[in-house]
């Protein structure tokens, strides 16, 4: 059996790229491209792994996990944030 990853990202280059390197893996892809999407396909869907981008319009990726951890049915969802962000404001405030 084997992990289903969430890619959540606006730039769909970003999303193909995580995609087909997870897929040569053998893991199962789902993607989102907006914040909203995220959440309702963790909440709908078996979801393992969310790997989220920060800088997303609308609902930013710190938004996003701050739903999915206030939210009993999605907190246990471990989230990776990846972002260009380089400030350790931005490292704490992820965590």
């Amino acid at each position: 059996m084997t992990a289903r990853i969430l890619v959540v990202d606006d730039i769909p280059a970003n999303v193909r790229l995580l995609e087909v390197r997870l897929l040569a893996e053998y893991f199962e892809v789902l993607t989102a491209n907006n914040g909203p999407d995220a959440i309702e396909t963790c909440e709908n869907g078996k979801v393992d792994v969310v790997l989220l981008d920060v800088m997303m319009p609308g609902m930013d990726g710190f938004e996003v996990c701050r739903r999915l951890k206030g939210d009993p049915a999605t907190s246990h969802i471990p989230v990776v944030m990846i972002t260009a962000l380089d400030q350790v404001s931005d490292r704490v405030r992820g965590l």
